[in-house]
């Protein structure tokens, strides 16, 4: 039986949060909006939120059978999520194993170096202030995490990098850095929120680097919605197209 959605809590820039009859879940809807450079460039892409959602689902899945802890309960339907109610963190937690993007520009290395360890970069979720990075110093001050907390933040992360990257490479796509959000359950557990998608992560064809994100979106190219229904039928397998009725 499916929830009943209620009220709106949250609209982001491309994802809504919506209230239930269970006060400790809520349904998150995916929309089609796509933006770049904080908001300034802004579209909407047809069926963006569709595949951006069983994506997500699919590696909150993989994640959970790995005993990684998520806000995911079920993908409801294509483009709807029932998730865990969390208190979210104001922290964009970056984890970057090949160099690309914003890193080449503020720092000297070199395109497609890569990086191991992988770096862990954290910013502040605020659009006021366009998302500054923190260190762990700014973090407490401000309120947003305790040391421990912050510990346990890389720690999660880089299980789910190791995790995923493995997972990726088992499809043909390399993982060069992603973008994931955490937040407190009822319990006060950190777990991992929000989504994992072409809008937040880097995805590379093995083979060709061929962009499969947001980038191609970012950059003013062709194709964005091709390379999002490739990811898609990349990494869902007929038992995940019939669970969820995934059209193509």
């Amino acid at each position: 039986m499916n929830p009943k959605m209620g009220n709106l809590i949250y609209a982001g820039k491309a994802k809504t949060v919506y209230e239930t009859d269970d006060p400790e879940q809520v349904i998150v809807k995916f929309r089609d909006d796509i933006t770049a450079g904080d908001g300034v460039k802004t579209e909407s892409l047809v069926r963006k939120g569709y595949y951006n959602s069983v994506i997500s689902a699919k590696f909150f899945e993989v994640l959970e059978d790995a005993g990684i802890k998520t806000q995911y309960l079920r993908l409801i339907k294509p483009g709807y999520m029932l998730c865990k109610k969390l208190n979210m963190i104001p922290l964009e937690v970056i984890t970057r194993n090949i160099a690309a993007g914003s890193l080449l520009k503020k720092f000297p290395f070199t395109e497609k170096q890569e990086l191991e360890p992988p770096i862990i970069q954290m910013d502040y979720k605020n659009d006021e202030y366009h998302d500054p990075m923190l260190n762990d110093s700014i973090s407490i001050a401000l309120g947003l995490a305790t040391k421990e907390e912050l510990d346990s933040i890389r720690s999660i992360t880089l299980e789910i990098n190791s995790v995923i990257k493995e997972f990726l490479l088992s499809k043909s796509i390399l993982f060069p850095d992603f973008k994931i959000e955490y937040g407190f359950d009822t319990d006060e557990n950190i777990v991992l929120g929000d989504e994992i998608s072409p809008d937040t992560c880097r995805f590379w064809d093995a083979e060709t680097s061929e962009v499969l994100d947001k980038d191609l979106f970012r950059k003013g190219e062709e194709g964005v919605m091709d390379a999002y229904m490739k990811v898609a039928s990349l990494l869902l397998d007929e038992e995940d197209i019939a669970k969820w009725n995934v059209e193509f």
